[in-house]
């Protein structure tokens, strides 16, 4: 039987009680929560994990969301990673849209209703899944496929072995 392993969704905010909310709230999720409080912070953590989702504040000092968004999309290892904005700015649409062009796939805003932020962030642990399951199956086909090769390559040698003659080469009666 295979062990489960822990799926890792970041949290970004600058302010740890906001953290501890997002935490509280997908408690039970059955994933590996990893916090950061700036977006560097969230950027060195991406060559550490393999995050399912990002859940990340779009005010922060030095480095925004959308900065961090954008640096994200320009590495290849984070390219693909989901982003959903978790704000509490108002609901103007240049600022969803600016969101949107840099990379996120969703927002939410503050006050978070619990219901929805679990049920969104299930979609993509379930997203993530099954992207695992089709990469490891298509390893194994990939591994099944060599080895139909191999043997493919080796049923040639045994046929010309039996075709031919060991000593001389030239064929013998069963060719």
């Amino acid at each position: 039987m295979e062990l489960k392993t822990l799926i890792d969704i970041l949290i970004v905010d600058d302010r740890p009680e906001n953290l501890l909310v997002l935490e509280g709230l997908l408690e039970g999720l059955e994933c590996n929560i990893v916090k950061a409080t700036t977006g560097n912070e969230a950027l060195s953590l991406m060559f550490e994990y393999d995050f399912a989702l990002v859940l990340m504040d779009v005010q922060m000092p030095d480095m925004d969301g959308f900065e961090t968004a954008e640096l994200m999309r320009g590495s290849a290892k984070t390219r693909h990673i989901p982003i959903i904005f978790v704000t509490a700015i108002i609901k103007e649409q240049r600022c969803i849209f600016k969101g949107y062009e840099v990379g996120a796939v969703d927002y939410l805003f503050k006050p978070i209703e619990p219901v929805i932020l679990r049920s969104k962030v299930k979609v993509f642990v379930d997203l993530y899944n099954q992207k695992t399951m089709l990469q490891r199956q298509a390893a194994l086909l990939e591994s099944k496929i060599e080895e139909l090769m191999e043997l493919k390559e080796l049923n040639g040698e045994l046929e010309n072995l039996s075709t031919h003659d060991g000593l001389t080469g030239i064929p013998n009666r069963r060719s």
